[in-house]
């Protein structure tokens, strides 16, 4: 299992925290890989843009799952489940992450960063990480109505794929002064182009 970690650069100061939540409560057996956007970057990417790098990773299968997130977390979110494929979701609270893993069972999560981010905030996010991580994802919750839950998770699944193009298709239809900014986030393209599908990374060319 590949765990991408990548936020919007308006909260940088806050992806080092992340990773080291992320990292220190994965699974034993995942691989968390780090695509910033950190402080030393020059290049500054909205929450939109990051979208669709998450849209990328995770329709390419260069990764599994994205650990994301903006200043409120509801952006990101909502973006992210703009993107073929995605299923992302919004965790404040180490309560939402849980029950997120356990009845949605998606593969992308966003995480309000920019909100009461005094000590109190980043001991909340490490919580809401190891909630997230704390059993192996999709076993529906609670444990009396698990087979329904899951049942109404692979449908809701089944609902959204019928109801959106594939990826490449999406793709070759955005503004192409876009795709060129996502095209300088060199990290995510030479992961893709290491990992990912060839349908998907021959699109970064």
């Amino acid at each position: 299992m590949r765990i991408g970690v990548i936020q919007a650069s308006s909260q940088t100061s806050k992806n080092q925290i992340i990773y080291d939540a992320v990292y220190k409560y994965a699974p034993k057996e995942a691989e968390v890989i780090n695509y910033g956007c950190t402080m030393e970057e020059k290049e500054k990417y909205s929450y939109i843009e990051i979208s669709l790098l998450v849209g990328i990773l995770l329709a390419s299968k260069t990764v599994d799952f994205i650990v994301t997130g903006c200043s409120s977390g509801q952006g990101m979110m909502l973006a992210c489940n703009s993107m073929p494929g995605v299923i992302c979701g919004y965790a404040p609270t180490p309560k939402d992450a849980y029950l997120f893993a356990q009845i949605n069972n998606g593969n992308a999560i966003s995480v309000p960063l920019g909100e009461d981010y005094t000590w109190s905030g980043v001991d909340n996010l490490e919580k809401t990480i190891e909630a997230l991580f704390s059993e192996p994802f999709g076993q529906g919750y609670p444990k009396s109505e698990a087979e329904r839950k899951i049942k109404d998770t692979e449908k809701l699944k089944e609902i959204r794929k019928s109801g959106q193009v594939r990826f490449e298709d999406f793709f070759n239809v955005l503004d192409v002064s876009l795709i060129e900014v996502i095209k300088r986030k060199k990290d995510v393209i030479r992961s893709v182009k290491a990992y990912g599908k060839k349908e998907i990374a021959d699109l970064m060319k």
